[in-house]
């Protein structure tokens, strides 16, 4: 006889399911708020830099066959995040417009950073409290303290767009961090240690301090030591090979147009000043060490190697801008160090110590968010350092300038409308346009980003502070220039490289005869070689081998001495 399957009430099996996930939801919520909370502001401060628009010459550069330079004929890196750049050829493929693709994914990688550090702390705390504070990743009564400075700050809003690599460098730090507390075995949790300098070169600091602290928790024998580190040099190495044979450099040009292995600590404490003093940033960094010691001694200790690795790398990453003197742009190049200080208390357990640190920066927050600005928001501050944001939004009369068409700048307008319109056989001197005899159009102006969109991809955009520029990057630099902006190559090199034909005003014949006997000496014949002979299997060994000298090497930005210097005359 047939037996009758009892029957299920599936409401009842599914109900608790639903609460399940619904708990789970909350324990994520604290990760998940801030990373929200970014999204919305800067989608509200969504706009392009300048800067970005260089990435965007290059990635048209190699979605059209020329390969990864600025402009055709000349092997230039322009790009100063290697991962960047490929990541947008890759968005690029599909047709996506390459601007519009770096601003929204930089602003989607930002709230991944915010989203993965919140993760990372909740791990953290998660595992040392238990049952009273959750699971896994933790609890719902952990509260935003690194999270509620970062977001009350706007240089943090500006750039979770802007075209540029913060973005990918918040959520490489803060996916690399969470490796680093829940899977240090791995080995997956080494390659992507080790992709430091590919998000950015000064990045390699922040790589080397996670893989010291890896190795410092895992203890691994000999044989794992060399795998690891196997892993994760593997693809930095690969890629400093072909930079070095491509290029013939060791380091993207910005890299050594802005000298990057100077020193100039005054004017990097003067950039620190100009980011901590106006928003009163002692004040939540006051808060913060006032709630360690006795968080620390109330409660159980949060493990000593993953919660130091990012203060530490933080703290170098902060002497390695102020040695270097800072940036031209307000806050930018101070922010991945930041984040990284405020990484292990991005949250925080709601213990009395930490809770009342919470409120106290919550209220510095709201006064921040809505009153704390710089004395030039929108413009030039006194060393040069700008409010790049909105120095484009007002150039561009456009609340959210993502392709430029500098409508509230009329020098730059007509620049740019010069470029389009020429003819071959034109060189251009911005803003002013002069006849020349270069063999294609060539466009040389400062702001290189408006430069590249408006020259076509078959003309050479180039600039004389040397970021695309090889010749230029090389030269020495001015004593007293704006920081990222000090040197500025003298139009008789330009015409004596890229022109033929009637002079422009101001050039001096005499110069430019100079110029052009100079640049058929050894070292600067080789530094042309490099970056325009044909690339075969010799130039690029080459390269290779020379990329050394021929990075460090410098030339007198005046045509008469560099030629005695160069050419022994």
């Amino acid at each position: 006889m047939a037996t009758t399957a009892p029957l299920v009430d599936t409401r009842r099996q599914a109900t608790p399911v639903r609460r399940r996930r619904g708990r789970r939801l909350l324990r994520l919520l604290p990760a998940l708020a801030p990373a929200l909370a970014i999204l919305v502001a800067g989608y509200q401060r969504r706009w392009m830099s300048d800067d970005g628009h260089i990435y965007v010459r290059t990635v048209r550069q190699i979605l059209v066959g020329n390969g990864p330079v600025f402009n055709p004929g000349e092997r230039a890196e322009a790009s100063t995040g290697t991962l960047w750049q490929w990541l947008l050829a890759a968005a690029g493929l599909p047709g996506w417009d390459i601007a519009t693709a770096a601003v929204y994914g930089g602003l989607l990688l930002t709230a991944a950073g915010f989203a993965l550090a919140g993760l990372g702390c909740l791990r953290l705390y998660g595992h040392l409290y238990g049952h009273q504070y959750g699971s896994r990743y933790g609890t719902s009564r952990a509260l935003p303290l690194g999270a509620l400075t970062l977001l009350a700050l706007p240089p943090v809003w500006d750039f979770a767009t802007s075209g540029l690599e913060t973005g990918l460098a918040t959520c490489w730090l803060a996916g690399a961090w969470l490796l680093l507390t829940t899977a240090p075995t791995t080995p997956w949790t080494s390659v992507v240690l080790g992709l430091g300098p590919l998000v950015r070169p000064e990045l390699g600091l922040v790589s080397a301090v996670f893989l010291a602290a890896q190795w410092l928790t895992v203890r691994p024998g000999p044989r794992r030591t060399l795998a690891g580190l196997g892993a994760a040099l593997a693809a930095p190495v690969a890629y400093e090979v072909f930079r070095a044979g491509y290029y013939g450099h060791l380091v993207p040009l910005p890299g050594v147009t802005k000298e990057a292995s100077r020193s100039l600590w005054a004017r990097g404490l003067g950039y620190l000043a100009d980011l901590t003093g106006p928003y009163l940033l002692w004040l939540p960094a006051l808060f913060i060490l006032a709630a360690l010691l006795p968080a620390r001694a109330a409660g159980p200790r949060t493990p000593l190697i993953p919660t130091l690795a990012p203060v530490v790398a933080g703290l170098l990453c902060w002497v390695y801008v102020i040695k270097v003197g800072g940036d031209f742009m307000h806050g930018r190049m101070l922010l991945p160090g930041l984040f990284l200080l405020l990484l292990p208390v991005f949250l925080v357990p709601a213990t009395r110590p930490w809770t009342l640190a919470a409120t106290a920066t919550a209220v510095w927050a709201v006064l921040c968010a809505g009153l704390l600005r710089t004395p030039y928001e929108g413009g030039f501050g006194p060393d040069g350092i700008a409010d790049e944001r909105g120095v484009y939004v007002q150039q561009n009369a456009d609340p959210h300038p993502v392709h430029h068409t500098f409508a509230g700048a009329d020098g730059h307008a007509a620049y740019g409308e010069s470029a389009r319109t020429a003819a071959p056989l034109r060189l251009l001197l911005g803003p002013v346009s002069v006849a020349g005899g270069a063999p294609t159009v060539t466009g040389v102006h400062n702001v290189l980003g408006m430069n590249g969109t408006a020259v076509p991809l078959s003309g050479a955009a180039l600039d004389r502070i040397g970021l695309a520029y090889p010749l230029a990057a090389h030269s020495e630099r001015r004593r007293g220039g704006r920081v990222g902006h000090d040197k500025q190559l003298p139009v008789e090199w330009i015409v004596a490289d890229r022109g033929a034909g009637e002079l422009p005003p101001g050039a001096d014949p005499s110069k430019v005869a100079a110029a052009r006997r100079a640049l058929g000496c050894p070292a600067l014949a080789d530094l042309r070689a490099a970056a325009r002979a044909p690339l075969t299997p010799r130039r690029f060994v080459d390269n290779l081998t020379g990329a050394w000298t021929r990075t460090t090497f410098r030339f007198p930005n005046d045509p008469v001495a560099a030629e005695g210097k160069l050419c022994g005359r």
